[in-house]
């Protein structure tokens, strides 16, 4: 019996050596194969990681290239005045107030004439005058205006930094289609005097409008000389639009026109569709329109494919207006369009409600 234990002893100590050999080579077959396959993979592994390093450093690259207010530089460090046109009100809210956001080192003051109604006018004269550094227009130079430059010892230039149109509005009741061009010039001049004459009701027309000195945009003139833009006798001047937009809706056969981003949304107008003739009436606004019934919890948007195709018939540039002094005020315009030209400040106008340059 001893012997018979020795020998299933021995031989049950030589079954687990064979086992623990067995296990140990399989385990150096596995480390030598997946080492000679790491090898053999190595040069891939390298190469996607080199791809994948260089698709995000493109990505950043691409991503860096995108301008924004902080990318601009010679932006001055100072406080500077500006004022101008009243289309300009939303850009100021939103664009001016994220420029002096990023960029705190630049203080910006928006100043009201004196004695006169704020707009492109007003606001060009007071740049010429030296009462503010730069001015908001949303209409070109006149040739006058560029004269007094002169006459002063320097150069106005004129920067264009998005696009708006001039809009036509009436009294929601009114039942008129829409305006020719000509028909527009006619009631402003006082040779159209009825809506009858337009395809309207029997009701005498009342047309408002800021003084030509002083207005934002002008219908009647090339803009060579706002003297030139003569308005006629039955013509009812008012301060601002925002007092024009008041009496429409008092005076059923009242006409104004204005920056149509001023106008288009406000629930108490009607904006008519403008035309170089008279089968080709485009609206301001996005069809279809909001009735004043459903305002203001919606509102009318601006018809900015028209714009920018210029298929609606009057566009209003917007331009900075830049006195070239060699001083701080063309040194702080200059800054001011720059600002305005890169990709924030443009998605920035777009989302005032106008339509970018760029």
């Amino acid at each position: 019996m001893d012997n018979t234990n020795q020998k299933k002893a021995l031989i049950n100590g030589e079954i687990a050596l064979f086992l623990r050999g067995l296990i140990i080579g399989k385990v150096l077959t596995l480390m030598v194969i997946g080492g000679l396959l790491w090898w053999l993979l190595k040069p891939n592994l390298l190469s996607r990681n080199s791809v994948d390093s260089s698709s995000n450093q493109s990505f950043k690259t691409v991503s860096n290239t995108a301008s924004n207010f902080q990318t601009i530089a010679d932006v001055p460090t100072a406080s500077f005045n500006y004022g101008g046109s009243t289309a300009w009100a939303s850009i100021r809210q939103l664009v001016d107030s994220q420029i002096q956001s990023d960029r705190p080192e630049l203080k910006l003051r928006y100043v009201d004439p004196v004695n006169a109604s704020p707009g492109s006018s007003s606001g060009i004269r007071m740049l010429l005058d030296g009462k503010i550094d730069f001015a908001q227009s949303s209409r070109p130079l006149t040739d006058e205006e560029q004269a007094m430059a002169k006459e002063r010892g320097f150069t106005l230039e004129q920067r264009q930094v998005g696009m708006d149109a001039i809009a036509v509005v009436v009294n929601p009741s009114l039942n008129v289609s829409g305006l020719t061009i000509d028909q527009l010039q006619q009631i402003y001049s006082g040779r159209i005097t009825n809506w009858n004459q337009v395809g309207g009701p029997n009701l005498p027309i009342t047309p408002l409008s800021q003084r030509p000195e002083d207005a934002d945009t002008v219908i009647l003139s090339s803009n060579n000389d706002l003297k030139g833009q003569l308005l006629g006798s039955n013509v009812q001047y008012v301060y601002s639009t925002t007092e024009a937009v008041r009496q429409l809706s008092k005076i059923p056969g009242a006409v104004y026109y204005a920056s149509a981003r001023s106008v288009v949304p406000q629930c108490s107008v009607k904006a008519l569709p403008l035309g170089r003739t008279s089968g080709q009436l485009i609206p301001p606004y996005r069809q279809p329109m909001v009735s004043p019934e459903q305002c203001p919890r919606q509102r009318n948007q601006l018809n900015t494919q028209a714009i920018k195709d210029s298929s609606y018939p009057i566009i209003a540039n917007l331009f900075v207006i830049i006195k070239q002094n060699k001083g701080r005020e063309q040194q702080i315009g200059d800054a001011y369009t720059k600002l305005l030209l890169t990709d924030q400040g443009q998605r920035a106008i777009e989302q005032a409600g106008f339509v970018s340059v760029r």
